[in-house]
């Protein structure tokens, strides 16, 4: 669409002969989204970020304030302790995560409060204790 509206020509009837001479050269068959119904459009607000949050969201990324990121992190170091393949790597997994959440405790960033305190090292090793034990009968 280099070409310039001619004087004259309505404004309408010259868009519409673009579009159809760039349907017919096949300008629009390949377009990503073809096929795909549009956004429901339910958010009708301006975002100056729009095309940053759309990114992210195709990219499968998130951004969470830190306390929120590190309840997360401390959700799944509890859960890869039930996991662990030994009571060394158990004690050094909740070590970790232990050392992560007092640090925040005692630095607080901006944002919602953590909400958690260091996890009992001897109690999660007994409970990953009680799981082999249950596992292996």
């Amino acid at each position: 669409m280099t070409e310039r509206k001619p004087p004259g020509v309505g404004f309408e009837s010259w868009v519409d002969r673009q579009i159809r001479e760039a349907e017919a050269r096949g300008e629009f068959a390949e377009l990503p989204g073809a096929g795909k119904p549009l956004s429901d459009g339910r958010d009708t607000s301006y975002d100056e970020l729009w095309w940053i949050k759309q990114k992210m969201a195709r990219e499968g990324l998130s951004v969470l304030p830190p306390t929120l990121a590190l309840r997360k992190e401390a959700e799944d170091a509890l859960a890869a302790a039930c996991t662990a393949p030994s009571e060394g790597a158990v004690i050094r997994i909740v070590t970790e995560i232990n050392a992560r959440i007092r640090d925040m405790m005692f630095k607080p960033p901006p944002g919602p409060p953590l909400g958690l305190k260091p996890y009992d090292v001897d109690d999660v090793v007994r409970q990953w204790r009680e799981a082999r034990a249950g596992q292996a009968e």
